[in-house]
């Protein structure tokens, strides 16, 4: 995210490889700062700071603030930055081979640009236990669209089960490509994501779950019978059976079930 704060530095040129577009509006930064919903006693994990403009409005709103950044020169220009400010620190690395609870050390609120090309392992990584308290993505408008997409709709898939299975999620609002440096060919959402009180599936059935949300989802337009069939290798009867026992219609298509059938399906398997 842009910014060049006090550093007098130049900031290091835009590597498209990395998939960098840099946001400068302070309206959309302090509407991002506030949906983290800070009291100030809070350690936040950044991802992907960039050229610091979303870590400038958090620094002064958190107990402790841990920027991860991969691009080595950006990674160098906050370090000067925020050099004098202990309550900062910067780690270069990728973000995929961080442990957040690692540098978090305790809870934590989670928040970042998220590169588009690796959103989904991102999103996928900070639903692993321990989850932060709460999680604010700027996103890809239309990945944004998929978390929050309800049963049934053309946007509802893998995604959007395996989220609201585990979290809450919301999209707060559109960020219009324009309002990035360089313009991205698409545009962005803001999307808050808290975790349930009541995960839908236990710490030992995540794996599974997700294994079968994914597989259920590769035969999207397919009825459910030939699903489990497929999934499971079970005979028609069988397949039929299993999915009296969880409720679901053998006829039905995985596009318009909601995460609670998944998980009951998932139950029924294991007591099969």
């Amino acid at each position: 995210m842009e910014g060049q704060g006090g550093t007098g530095r130049r900031p290091p040129p835009v590597r498209k490889s990395l998939g960098q577009h840099f946001l400068s509006d302070r309206n959309i930064l302090t509407r991002i700062a506030n949906a983290l919903e800070l009291s100030g006693s809070e350690t936040v994990i950044e991802i992907g700071p960039g050229r610091g403009s979303l870590t400038d409005l958090l620094v002064p709103r958190a107990k402790r603030l841990v920027a991860i950044e991969y691009d080595r020169a950006l990674a160098a220009l906050l370090r000067d930055r925020y050099a004098q400010t202990p309550t900062v620190e910067i780690v270069e690395a990728d973000v995929l081979d961080v442990s957040f609870a690692d540098v978090a050390g305790h809870e934590y609120v989670l928040a970042g640009n998220v590169p588009y090309y690796i959103t989904t392992p991102i999103l996928f990584k900070a639903l692993a236990r321990p989850r932060p308290t709460r999680a604010v993505y700027l996103v890809q408008r239309e990945v944004a669209e998929r978390i929050v997409a309800a049963a049934g709709t053309s946007q509802y898939g893998a995604l959007s089960v395996n989220v609201r299975a585990l979290a809450r999620a919301e999209l707060l609002f559109r960020v219009p490509a324009g309002a990035f440096a360089p313009p991205p060919k698409v545009d962005s959402a803001v999307v808050r994501i808290t975790p349930r009180p009541d995960p839908l599936v236990g710490e030992n059935e995540e794996g599974a779950f997700r294994s079968l949300v994914q597989g259920a989802f590769s035969f999207r337009r397919k009825q459910m019978r030939r699903v489990v069939r497929s999934l499971y290798d079970l005979d028609a009867e069988r397949a039929d059976v299993l999915l009296s026992s969880s409720g679901i219609d053998p006829i039905a298509r995985p596009e318009t079930l909601e995460p609670e059938r998944f998980a009951r399906l998932l139950r029924a398997r294991f007591e099969l």
